[in-house]
């Protein structure tokens, strides 16, 4: 057999060389290039963007020197960028990239601490203990709240028998807009007691949410358990939220694992401190999880992170039968109407119940 320079007529340096690409072929190379060049400065300056916000929330050291920091940095992931498409040079892109592995082993350092000042409404996680069917749990608050500023505080310790319980109530509180909602459960009792618990940033003496900052380690978790005259009333009455009561349809022994479940979450974030994540560990997915374990086969769900729109997943997934349109459903759980005309009553928790639909 011949070799396939044999079959070439040219002269012999015209035969080894390899055939030319056509045009259409060195523009879509070129097109690839592009993208692949273009896709490479996007990712310096995210991550470029990402340390700049991780040294803003998390540097240990006064303004004047974090804004000093973060400007340095800057010019350094510009000098990076500038270099790198103007001269492509792959020891540019070494330097950038032992930079950004300097800067996550620093991250990785950065981890959640007991030792702060912390303000008053999450100065204490619930713990509990369990003898038989009575649980007792230490550190229950029940505030009055005059405003958000003004309040009496109250950590109590209380006693719930979990053969009495009847009812698990889901609320949500609205505070940013449709697709945001702070996600509370409430357990209720036969002798008429009711026990919210709430997971819940845990800020500091001055400190004051923010959810970029919940991406950047900036707040730990707490478990706050809380009687609904404080933790609703507070989001009702003082805040002015727009809030939602959902009973959530579950066996009696669901609902005695799901109690259980909190104990064990509040037993271990009392002992282990841990971050608070805008959406990987927040109030929504926290009680996500927790349901999770009873069911399995939960489905997981945008909602789930986009808690504002839960209203919806509620609608379809709790498996029963209201006869009542989706808008109906929402209107009937509307609350905060009923909680302002209750004000601090002792009956609060019946009144804010009397347009629900019954647990079970």
């Amino acid at each position: 057999m011949r070799s396939p320079a044999a079959w070439c007529t040219g002269s012999p340096a015209a035969c080894r060389r390899p055939p030319e690409r056509g045009p259409i072929i060195r523009a879509l190379l070129t097109l690839l290039r592009w993208i692949g060049r273009l896709l490479l400065w996007l990712l310096i300056a995210l991550t470029a963007a990402l340390v700049g916000m991780a040294l803003w929330y998390q540097l240990p050291l006064p303004p004047i020197a974090v804004k000093i920091a973060i400007g340095a940095w800057g010019l350094f992931a510009l000098g990076v960028l500038f270099l790198d498409i103007t001269r492509r040079s792959w020891i540019v892109r070494g330097v950038y990239g032992l930079a950004l592995i300097a800067a996550l082993l620093w991250w990785t350092s950065i981890k959640p601490s007991f030792d702060h000042e912390w303000a008053p409404d999450v100065a204490h996680i619930v713990t509990g203990t369990r003898d038989g069917d009575i649980v007792t749990l230490t550190n229950v608050r029940n505030f009055d709240w005059q405003t958000e500023t003004q309040f009496t505080p109250r950590w109590e310790t209380r006693s719930y028998d979990l053969s009495k319980i009847e009812s698990v109530d889901l609320f949500l509180s609205y505070w940013a807009g449709p697709a945001i909602a702070h996600t509370l459960v409430s357990f209720g009792f036969e002798d008429g007691q009711h026990v919210v618990f709430s997971a819940e940033i845990r800020k500091e003496k001055g400190e004051s949410f923010s959810s970029i900052g919940g991406f950047f380690k900036e707040f730990d978790l707490a478990l706050i358990a809380a009687d609904e005259r404080d933790i609703i009333r507070l989001r009702t009455n003082i805040r002015g939220e727009d809030v939602y009561l959902y009973p959530v349809h579950m066996p009696k022994a669901g609902m005695r694992e799901l109690f259980l479940s909190y104990l064990d979450t509040g037993n271990h974030l009392a002992e282990v401190p841990t971050f608070y994540n805008t959406v990987t560990t927040n109030c929504t997915t926290v009680v996500f999880r927790l349901l999770r374990a009873l069911d399995p086969a939960l489905p997981f769900d945008y909602r789930i992170l986009l808690s504002g729109y839960l209203p919806s997943y509620i609608y379809q997934n709790q498996g029963f039968k209201s006869g009542l349109s989706e808008a109906e459903f929402r209107r009937r759980a509307a609350i905060s109407a009923l909680g302002i005309a209750a004000g601090d009553s002792e009956n609060f928790s019946q009144a804010i119940r009397v347009n629900s639909l019954p647990s079970r």
